[in-house]
């Protein structure tokens, strides 16, 4: 069988997977790792062309790293915040120390359990963020901290990522101390001429290039690829090199487009570099893995999270926050596997452990990935057992400031159409508060001379501690069908006589809404055309009267998206 072919059947054998794995809402990864097993020598065995395969997957990562060095732009580093990078490095310390002991408890020898540590530590960007994204929880406060440390992360894994080509460099040499040495110099030079290019004549190239999009797309490339061969030449790794050459453009003003551009050539490439992974993982022995595979995913699953939650329970951090964020380190990431795969590439790290790291990140990240998408309902079982991880029981990071409280107005959701609702509130003459769990919308209701308290409507514990007489009015603009069910069930329970005004979507959800206890239930699309026909029963058909009427419209609209833009 040609190379071609051999392409071709193993790429219809990953897309059939990623197929079943769209249905299965997992991530792509587990579908590529299954296609390597697949196609591997246990399997079909029609993985002949090992060494072009291999420098397609080597393209592969360093268009991945590539892409990840552009994200950490040193602005963005330095306004991650505290929380961030308490978190990243607490994380990864603690889930490091246990993972050597485990592995050492394991019988595993101390440089494949150094490997198997570090692996476990770091969990995937791009699946967390992928995830966050699909459920609308970016702008959430546990979104941005678990960006933010996810972050600190990949800083940390850049280090790792250096310290094993060094290592394996000067381990190789009758003299590891001048190895090591004529190593470090080299680097030093090569940041230094890399400083001085990033800073005065990248930003004049890229300008150039950016009048062509093909031109910057193509330079992209020639950057990455160009770069990570200069730091093989070094002795260092292509994979550094690529993360270097990422962190240059980071600064540029067109690293969004190029990221964006390379993301497209990183995915087809990618692809096969899991494959090859697939394809390499070792069933010998494998009665011998299944403790180890289990002992190791256990802790991912489960250990990670404790540590993660106890770190941000110290923080000052609420419960369900906490736990929201430590669900996101509940699998190892693509960094854990690149770190893998180098080491076994080095020598240091043998066949059998990296079949384990590599079962482990199968199982991790397939499971952590449905523990993601239905956080809200693992958080509502477990809620009154994660009391007892709690060592800070008031917690203090995330409450606003009440002021006298005593509010008789409520309203939940501030981004969409709550503006609306506010000023109708300010008319009434009552005293309210609006309720955000997004801190830009919280920082512009205070800048707006309104009370504005920090809370997610979902969090039973947080609405018990609300500071409102009994509400005479309730409004919740919030989108999300479950938070308002949540949300008017407990309002309901609790203050029978108050107003519950909630959105729906469906009618199906506005009637779940009404029996839940709602008093109104807002359909914008009933409303919208309502509206509309009322309108043209008002205007006629009078084009002049429908004119101003737009003009009005326009200009309200004009007047919404220039607050936004200012208070952004």
């Amino acid at each position: 069988m040609g190379v071609f072919l051999e392409i071709g059947a193993i790429f219809t054998v990953a897309t059939s997977l990623a197929i079943l794995a769209k249905l299965l809402k997992q991530p792509y990864v587990v579908a590529y790792i299954l296609a390597g097993i697949i196609v591997g020598p246990i399997g079909i065995n029609v993985l002949h062309s090992t060494e072009v395969v291999e420098v397609l997957s080597k393209i592969g990562i360093v268009a991945l790293l590539f892409v990840v060095g552009i994200s950490l732009n040193p602005q963005v580093i330095s306004e991650i915040g505290k929380t961030a990078v308490v978190t990243g490095v607490g994380q990864v310390l603690f889930t490091s120390v246990g993972g050597f002991f485990i592995s050492r408890a394991l019988g595993i020898d101390t440089i494949a359990s150094i490997y198997i540590a570090v692996a476990l530590t770091f969990s995937s960007t791009i699946i967390i963020m992928k995830l966050l994204s699909d459920k609308g929880d970016l702008e959430t406060l546990y979104g941005k901290i678990a960006i933010g440390f996810l972050l600190v992360q990949d800083i940390i894994a850049t280090i790792a990522l250096i310290a094993v080509t060094t290592l394996s460099v000067a381990s190789g040499s009758d003299s590891v101390g001048g190895a090591f040495l004529a190593l470090l110099v080299k680097s030093i030079i090569a940041a230094v001429v890399l400083f001085v290019v990033s800073k005065y004549i990248l930003p004049l190239l890229s300008e150039f290039l950016a009048g062509s999009s093909e031109l910057l797309f193509l330079f992209a490339v020639t950057w990455g690829i160009g770069l990570a061969g200069v730091f093989m030449l070094l002795g260092l790794s292509a994979e550094v090199g690529a993360l270097v050459a990422g962190i240059t453009l980071s600064v540029s003003p067109f690293a969004y487009e190029v990221s964006s551009r390379m993301k497209p050539l990183r995915d087809f490439f990618i692809v096969l570099f899991f494959i090859l992974l697939g394809s390499q993982m070792v069933f010998t022995n494998f009665a011998s893995l299944i403790v180890p595979v289990a002992v190791f995913s256990l802790f991912v699953l489960v250990g990670n999270p404790i540590i993660l939650f106890v770190i941000m329970n110290l923080l000052g951090y609420r419960r369900k926050t906490a736990f929201q964020i430590g669900l996101t380190v509940a699998q190892i990431s693509e960094f854990s596997l690149i770190l893998a795969a180098l080491g076994a590439r080095v020598g240091q790290l043998d066949a059998s452990s990296l079949s384990i790291i590599t079962f482990v990140g199968l199982i991790t990240i397939s499971l952590s990935s449905y523990m993601i998408i239905y956080n809200e309902q693992i958080y509502a079982k477990l809620s009154p057992l994660l009391k007892y991880l709690e060592i800070v029981k008031k917690p203090h990071a995330e409450k606003s400031s009440y002021g006298e409280g005593g509010y008789e107005l409520l309203l939940f959701g501030f981004d969409r159409v709550g503006k609306r609702f506010l000023d109708s509130f300010s008319n009434i003459g009552k005293k309210f508060v609006v309720v955000d769990i997004n801190p830009k919308s919280i920082a512009r209701i205070k800048n707006a001379g309104a009370d504005a308290i920090y809370g997610d409507a979902t969090d039973i514990e947080f609405l018990q501690e609300l500071p409102v007489n009994p509400p005479k009015l309730i409004v919740s603009t919030i989108p999300d069908f479950e938070a308002n069910g949540t949300l008017t069930r407990f309002m309901k329970k609790k203050f029978p006589d108050a107003i519950i005004v909630v959105l729906a979507h469906t009618v199906t959800h506005a009637k779940s809404l009404y029996k839940s206890g709602a008093t109104y239930v807002v359909l914008p699309h009933h409303l919208g055309a309502e509206h509309a026909a009322n309108m043209i029963s008002d205007l006629g058909l009078s084009k002049s009267k429908f004119d101003k009427k737009g003009e009005v419209h326009r200009q309200s609209l004009s007047s919404e998206i220039d607050h936004h833009r200012r208070a952004s």
